[in-house]
């Protein structure tokens, strides 16, 4: 067992320090691109600054003998961008496949000091997470990077939400997970084959009612994933790192994807996956905090003081329970504002009225 003493000292001589606590950067949207895709490849310069994240992906969507075009094409797109204030990630391959100790060995050693974050598929445990780490300080130590990147688990197996808390806690370089519900439901075996996303058969119904109990009765469709969020948000909470929803595969269904993305902000999720750039905006209107909640948060924030005791605001009582929530929602806009001056002047007039 390793000593609390030694979690953050670094795993290789060389390697840059672990953090001791993970940026709160803006990331309402992690947006996917295939990086071996030459039309693709071209647009990165002109999406960079309307997203928060983008997201060089060598996964899933990247066929077998295209995987290397694609590693090869990110390394050239990272060298040649300059990503300003956003962040630049990429999803590897999984660590049972043939191609993600390659894809760490190229991409720490050739634009380590420009990646913040490796997301990893299937993460089913701690030791996937250690085995990462390591590896990760021996390519920076060699490599001299001189900022750890950061780890994104993503949870696409029963045996990865079983043991989610372990998961989160593994190492200091744990930036947050992601909900993964394609191989999810396919490694539950759960009837659906949507990606993302409620489905019309899972619902409750009413009672039977009127004459005979024959009346015709409401149905209400339930959320899928419901469960396995709020788990996973908690064990990120717990160990505070960040929690996200994974994909939305409608891409037509813009309503479906918004409400979708409402239910994961509500449950605590930071943001989500866009897969197409329609899913920018929805995920940029729904994981921003709306002016007037935030309007709001700032005048319970002004009236209680210290946090502590108990006021009546337009007949509703407040305390400290209430600050902690209105915290949260102000600690949000101000990060939020401080990249998006659309966002800073709607919270700012939204204060005034």
């Amino acid at each position: 067992m390793r000593s609390p003493k030694d979690f953050f000292r670094p795993l290789a001589v060389g390697a840059p320090a672990p953090v001791r606590e993970v940026p709160f950067l803006p990331s309402r949207m992690i947006h996917f691109f295939d990086p071996g895709n030459a039309k693709m490849a071209a647009k990165v310069p002109s999406i960079a600054p309307t997203v928060d994240v983008l997201l060089g992906n060598l996964e899933d969507a990247v066929a077998a003998d295209r995987k290397e075009a694609a590693r090869t094409g990110l390394v050239e797109i990272a060298r040649a961008t300059d990503f300003g204030g956003t962040q630049l990630w990429t999803r590897i391959n999984s660590l049972d496949s043939p191609w993600a100790l390659d894809d760490l060995l190229t991409l720490v050693t050739e634009i380590g000091d420009k990646l913040d974050v490796i997301m990893v598929p299937k993460v089913e445990g701690a030791q996937d997470i250690h085995y990462v780490d390591r590896l990760l300080a021996q390519l920076e130590a060699k490599a001299q990077v001189r900022r750890p990147i950061l780890v994104h688990a993503i949870l696409e197996t029963p045996t990865g939400v079983a043991n989610v808390e372990e998961i989160a806690g593994a190492s200091p370089r744990m930036q947050g997970i992601s909900l993964g519900p394609a191989d999810l439901a396919a490694s539950r075996r759960m009837k659906t084959t949507r990606v993302g996303g409620g489905h019309p058969g899972y619902l409750v119904r009413e009672d039977p009612h009127g004459p005979d109990g024959e009346a015709p009765r409401a149905t209400y469709q339930q959320d899928l994933w419901h469960y396995t969020i709020a788990r996973m948000v908690d064990a990120c909470a717990a160990h505070g790192i960040l929690p996200y929803y994974g994909p939305f595969g409608d891409i037509k269904d813009t309503v479906a994807c918004e409400d979708q993305f409402r239910n994961a902000f509500l449950l605590g999720c930071v943001g989500a996956w866009s897969l197409h750039p329609v899913q920018i905006g929805i995920a940029k209107k729904v994981f921003s905090p709306e002016p007037a909640d935030v309007a709001w948060a700032r005048k319970v924030i002004a009236a209680m003081g210290d946090g502590t005791g108990a006021v009546m605001i337009d007949g509703k009582m407040q305390d400290d329970a209430t600050y902690k929530q209105c915290q949260v929602v102000v600690g949000l806009a101000d990060a939020l504002a401080a990249r998006d001056p659309e966002l800073r002047d709607a919270y700012a007039a939204a204060e005034k009225e």
